[in-house]
């Protein structure tokens, strides 16, 4: 082929790849979750009483979850919701796209990093758990609220715990819940931006609907099991100790200081 007729094809090549890409990240930004039109109805303010410590002073605040961004790992260190009980129904959505958070200033990891790596994009903020409204559905899947997750593990043993989670939120009237994979120097990562695998991940609840607080905490490696979750319940001091975030440190002493140090399974229906 002539030098002619090649400059001319590269320019077709290009500007009809540019267009389809343009048309690509328009369809993602249609996407991004739009919480201008939401009533109070289905919304409440998150109390910042169960919120943790930031470890990277990068907390973001969103209309249905809160979290802390953790760039060194491109993922949350952890996602803070309160679960209530009407807020439990199901509803059929189509899954969206997922798409970047823009409220992350450093910018939160592309989906990319997932394709093809042998990992599933998991959900920190359970998708189930915001089936009460589409927009906060989508806002499930911003990519900072996602990590990396062995497949058997999260359609595992996670989806058991996240589905006892709800029961929970029944029972006792909602839940305070708090979530994140456990991120440490040496981890294994994936994709052009390196995000980090955690080897366990962990998750929090506290109730407060008897007017006394109560919490529980698990800490699970992320590997195949045929184990009950309730095999894996630890301390919160524990989880604190694997992480090095302060849980709750606007709590008072004396109620953070009992919750984070014991755990009771007969409190939550276990004996």
């Amino acid at each position: 082929m002539s030098r002619k007729l090649l400059y001319p094809l590269l320019v077709i090549l290009v500007t009809v790849g540019l267009f389809y890409a343009e048309k690509y990240i328009d369809k993602q930004n249609e996407d991004y979750p739009d919480m201008s039109a939401e009533t109070s109805e289905t919304y409440s303010e998150f109390s910042e009483d169960y919120l943790p410590k930031s470890t990277y002073n990068a907390v973001v605040t969103h209309k249905y979850f809160t979290l802390s961004y953790a760039e060194p790992h491109e993922q949350s260190e952890w996602v803070a919701y309160e679960l209530r009980k009407d807020q439990i129904v199901n509803n059929d959505f189509k899954r969206p796209y997922f798409v970047e958070d823009r409220k992350v200033k450093s910018g939160s990891a592309d989906w990319r990093n997932y394709k093809n790596s042998g990992y599933d994009r998991g959900h920190l903020v359970a998708a189930a758990d915001r089936e009460f409204s589409e927009n906060a559905y989508h806002e499930t899947f911003l990519t900072s609220n996602i990590s990396p997750q062995n497949h058997d593990f999260n359609a595992g043993i996670w989806n058991r715990l996240e589905q006892k989670t709800r029961y929970w939120a029944k029972r006792y009237n909602g839940v305070y819940v708090v979530t994140g994979g456990v991120l440490k120097d040496g981890l294994k990562t994936i994709g052009t931006e390196k995000v980090s695998v955690p080897d366990a991940f962990y998750k929090i609840l506290v109730d407060v609907s008897e007017g006394e607080h109560k919490a529980i905490a698990f800490l699970i490696p992320t590997k195949a099991t045929s184990a009950s979750f309730y095999d894996y319940v630890v301390s919160i001091d524990e989880v604190e100790e694997q992480t090095g975030i302060d849980f709750f440190p606007k709590l008072p002493d004396s109620i953070e200081n009992r919750l984070e140090a014991s755990f009771s399974l007969k409190d939550w229906g276990k004996n």
